[in-house]
């Protein structure tokens, strides 16, 4: 699989949210730069899997509207 990456708009959102979450629930000043590689060790770690189980909801949503349409063409075709 290759690399996750993002758009500067979305890392840039995402280092806001990292620091904003670090001062809350932390009490913690997370610097702009410090952010930034957390978000990079966060993204290599666990970025893949969060991805793969993104993409088994999906197909497991497909799955269920295709069923629905299979049952829905079994009761035209019952008629």
């Amino acid at each position: 699989m290759s690399e996750i990456k993002l758009t500067k708009e979305q890392q840039a959102a995402a280092v806001v949210k990292l620091q904003g979450y670090f001062e809350e629930e932390l009490d913690k000043e997370l610097g702009q730069f410090e952010a930034e590689f957390l978000l990079e060790f966060i993204m290599k770690e666990i970025g893949s899997s969060i991805y793969n189980q993104a993409l088994y909801d999906a197909q497991s949503l497909l799955t269920a509207k295709i069923e629905d349409v299979f049952a829905e063409i079994e009761q035209f075709d019952s008629l």
